[in-house]
């Protein structure tokens, strides 16, 4: 394995690692939020979805899909090596499992919750689909991110 897959593959297992954050959401956060009245849960994740939106967990989430594009764009040029086709599906996992999961699935409930207001009484339908579809999404994220770091890390023993 080449020095550059190698660094790539490194920090996008790094980056990957962050379905530890998203288990944490599907095992209690979400949980802890469907106890509270619809107005306290939406308006906790209103705010939570906007305080994410920082340039550490950014910097993270979207450092890592680029990673897993060049880390894969390196699997495909070295394909002969063992290490190749788990980097490269490690690269997969993380960008259409969690990357794009987000982009097209957490995002758009995001920001639909966003549009309401908290203290609305007919927001409470509204709060219950987001529950049930946001986890849903989110287990998917944390499998595929959790999947991904296992990929990247078979793939840098392979070499090894």
């Amino acid at each position: 394995m080449s020095g550059a897959m190698t660094t790539s593959a490194v920090l996008a297992l790094l980056g990957s690692a962050i379905g530890g954050v998203f288990f944490a959401f599907s095992s209690f956060v979400m949980k802890a939020l469907a106890n509270l009245s619809s107005s306290e849960g939406i308006a906790a994740m209103q705010s939570i979805n906007v305080v994410v939106l920082n340039p550490s967990f950014l910097g993270t989430f979207t450092g890592s899909a680029v990673f897993s594009v060049v880390a894969a764009a390196f699997a495909i040029k070295e394909w002969v090596l063992p290490s190749a086709p788990f980097v490269l599906a490690g690269a997969l996992l993380y960008l259409g499992g969690t990357f794009l999961v987000t982009a097209f699935g957490n995002v758009p409930l995001n920001n639909q919750l966003a549009a309401v207001s908290a203290a609305d009484p007919e927001a409470a339908p509204l709060w219950a689909s987001y529950l049930d579809r946001w986890t849903l999404l989110n287990n998917l994220r944390t499998v595929a991110a959790i999947a991904a770091t296992l990929a990247f890390l078979a793939g840098l023993m392979q070499d090894h």
